[in-house]
């Protein structure tokens, strides 16, 4: 039992868990402003242009509720569509607010091409049998010129 909590917090300290929560947790923030957004500035002058109606409030019942006596026996069986439109506004705006984000950090970690690098140097056996060829060339040059005067 001991060994798997100290997995887990192993796990659960690496940076990407981490960055993952917070990640969640501002993006919970983030919807819930997007959600404002929607609801309060957004769908307002649209309800207005389509005659006031506000959208959380549309909906087609398929059944009327019944009620006996003044209390509920059973409720309405309503679709709510205007909810529907709300919630896909809310994700429309918030895809389109991710995407722009992404694109920007995109833009920021572009890197400019880089200058070819120079090739590593070769292993220190390869520099000496290199030296030695060199050297026999220069060896054998310098007794060709003896030997031809």
């Amino acid at each position: 039992m001991k060994k798997v909590l100290q997995e887990f917090k192993q796990f659960a300290m690496r940076g990407n868990v981490v960055d993952m929560a917070v990640g969640v947790i501002i993006g919970g923030a983030f919807g819930k402003i997007v959600s404002s957004i929607v609801a309060d500035i957004v769908m307002p002058p649209i309800g207005l242009l389509v005659g006031g109606a506000n959208f959380s409030d549309l909906k087609l019942t398929l059944k009327e509720a019944v009620v006996e006596g003044g209390v509920e026996v059973t409720p309405a069986v309503t679709l709510n569509y205007g909810n529907f439109i709300q919630v896909t506004l809310d994700f429309l705006i918030i895809a389109m607010a991710v995407f722009l984000l992404v694109k920007g950090v995109n833009a920021l970690n572009r890197k400019k091409p880089e200058a070819p690098k120079a090739p590593a140097a070769p292993p220190a056996d390869i520099q000496l049998l290199t030296e030695i060829r060199d050297l026999l060339k220069k060896n054998a040059a310098a007794t060709e010129g003896k030997t031809d005067k």
